[in-house]
């Protein structure tokens, strides 16, 4: 995500590297590169240009102080300058009927299917919800099949009609389900458009004031750059959506839509979808994308992840098992199952602040952990709970359960036995001697 933008932000900003000032000179001559790297990226022509009149205009009424180097200054009003670009603030749903309903909108194969049972997940998991989908894409083949199969992943209740081809009645049914059955939000699932297709604008025009939703969702393929942001204006310009969900960000995207698709529609990005998983939902926060366009990371979108998996009782258990040296594999096992949920491997490494950068060109596959995964799975109970009773006759009876081999069986209870040690002596540490920073206030 963003990559190729970054790569071409960085080497704009070597430009003033070694510069004693900031000059209108070594100014326009940054930009000029800074805007050939965001047309490179599908952004909008005018938000571009903008966007570095604006940057220019900024840095050449600032006076650099002697500890800040002209590249950091520029740096920094770039930043900002991308946050303000991209909305400035996370825009949260407005939910405030009973039920509240959520109209899902796009383009065909945009994705809003998948989307619509993400969003459910997430207002299940974290906003403590009952969400209630309705599926109303009566035109696409297995379409409502689709839905009821990620309802049923989700542990979310699909409302359908078998027969019915009118999706406002179908919609409106829903709302009266959801009413009957105390489901809180109605999320209703819409067939694809093309914005050029008169009669089918006309229908989801008339889905929006047959339910009056409480959101109004746009949902858009980044994949599609600049094609997306005009997509985006013509729906808008006939349903007046209340915000965007852009899809498949983890994907080989330039990142144009994002970078241009507030100013055009003056209409915020709500959601990100960031990989396939039904987790894979991000709120988007503005200053954190631009941090990681600058190269800089996202430890906080990090820390929020590790936090959604955080089990307060289960960590206290650990805890003290770790104390007592009695970490063993089933523990093993539920800390590389939270690790998962958290999202693709790659983009979490992504988010650490300098490592974005170094691992680019790697292949970091996501069935990292199989092979791990096999070989404790073809332990027995007993093993799994006595590491230390593994012994040789034992280890090769795993390797060919798992279909590894002996080698790789003995380097896993090695990096296990070692991982155990560290985390013991982690644990018995007071916290003075962890070399945590300590703050005065």
């Amino acid at each position: 995500m963003f990559e190729n933008l970054s790569e071409r932000l960085e080497r704009s900003f070597k430009i003033l590297k070694g510069e004693g000032k900031i000059t209108e000179v070594n100014v326009a001559e940054t930009l000029k590169d800074v805007r050939k790297a965001l047309l490179d990226a599908d952004v909008n022509y005018k938000v571009a240009k903008t966007f570095t009149d604006t940057v220019k205009e900024k840095a050449l009424g600032q006076d650099v102080l002697t500890s800040v180097q002209p590249s950091q200054l520029m740096v920094k009003i770039v930043h900002d300058e991308l946050t303000t670009l991209m909305g400035g603030d996370a825009v949260e749903l407005q939910l405030k009927g009973r039920p509240s309903v959520i109209l899902m909108s796009g383009l065909q194969g945009s994705g809003k299917t998948t989307m619509s049972g993400k969003l459910a997940l997430m207002l299940k998991n974290k906003k403590h919800r009952r969400p209630l989908l309705a599926a109303c894409d009566v035109y696409r083949p297995a379409a409502i099949d689709q839905l009821a199969v990620l309802g049923e992943q989700i542990d979310v209740p699909v409302y359908k009609e078998e027969g019915n081809k009118n999706p406002i009645e179908i919609a409106q049914n829903a709302i009266k389900e959801a009413k009957a059955k105390n489901y809180d939000v109605v999320i209703v699932d819409t067939a694809g458009r093309l914005a050029v297709d008169e009669q089918m604008m006309q229908e989801i025009a008339a889905i929006k004031e047959a339910v009056t939703p409480d959101q109004i969702l746009f949902v858009v393929d980044s994949m599609t750059g600049q094609d997306a942001v005009n997509t985006a204006k013509e729906f808008n310009d006939r349903l007046d959506f209340d915000g965007v969900v852009l899809t498949k960000l983890d994907g080989d995207t330039r990142g144009g839509a994002a970078l241009s698709i507030r100013t055009v529609v003056s209409k915020p990005i709500m959601f990100v979808g960031t990989g396939e998983k039904l987790e894979a939902l991000d709120v988007f926060h503005p200053s954190r994308m631009a941090d990681r366009i600058l190269g800089m990371g996202d430890i906080v979108s990090l820390v929020e992840r590790a936090q959604e998996q955080f089990d307060e009782e289960e960590a206290k258990k650990l805890s003290k098992k770790l104390a007592r040296n009695q970490f063993d594999f089933n523990d093993f096992l539920t800390q590389i199952a939270q690790i998962k949920k958290m999202g693709n491997i790659k983009e979490l490494m992504g988010m650490i602040p300098g490592i974005g950068k170094q691992i680019k060109d790697l292949d970091i596959d996501d069935n990292a952990f199989k092979s791990v995964e096999a070989i404790i799975y073809s332990m027995t109970p007993y093993e799994r709970s006595h590491p230390d009773a593994i012994n040789a006759s034992r280890r090769q009876r795993i390797a060919k359960g798992s279909g590894t081999n002996i080698q790789e069986v003995n380097r896993l209870l090695k990096q296990f036995e070692q991982t155990r040690k560290m985390m013991k002596n982690v644990a018995n540490m007071p916290m003075g001697k962890m070399g945590m920073p300590k703050f005065r206030r």
